[in-house]
């Protein structure tokens, strides 16, 4: 089974909503590294986008200057 690909909009909204949980200490204990590990994962996925359509725009830029 594939991984379902997360947009950047979706991924932050689940951040947010780890961020929340972890804030308002609605969690269990047990959970906490699980959230925590969950939240690493979609930061990188969101870091990745942002690094991605940075190196399309400079592209696109680039072929506009020409």
């Amino acid at each position: 089974m594939s991984k379902k690909i997360l947009k950047y909009n979706e991924a932050m909204d689940e951040l947010n909503l780890i961020l929340e949980d972890l804030e308002s200490e609605k969690i269990d204990v047990d959970q906490v590294s699980c959230k925590v590990k969950r939240a690493a994962e979609l930061i990188k996925i969101c870091q990745d986008k942002i690094s991605k359509t940075e190196l399309q725009v400079k592209k696109i830029v680039k072929e506009l200057e020409k």
